[in-house]
């Protein structure tokens, strides 16, 4: 089998993402772009996609919320895709 060139590749899905607005939270991100789902799942799942903003070393405080999202950040409100074969 050959290798597949760049130009040969064609383009895939990419997960819809935002720019949080400036004040925005989890709480606030996920009743915002999750409705329908209960406010502490969503929270939770923004979180399980977003570990780069969620687990940044600058997160480490006493509640244990994470990182506060910054309007920089892009924040991913969908799930990976599964790779398809």
């Amino acid at each position: 089998m050959a290798n597949k060139r760049s130009s040969d590749l064609q383009p895939t899905h990419a997960r819809r993402s935002i720019f949080p607005l400036d004040g925005d939270d989890w709480a606030s991100i996920a009743a915002r772009e999750l409705r329908g789902t209960r406010a502490e799942d969503a929270v939770n799942l923004l979180q399980s996609w977003n570990l780069h903003v969620f687990m940044r070393p600058a997160a480490a405080d006493s509640t244990g919320q994470g990182n506060p999202v910054l309007p920089s950040d892009i924040i991913f409100v969908e799930p990976p895709k599964a790779e398809q074969p």
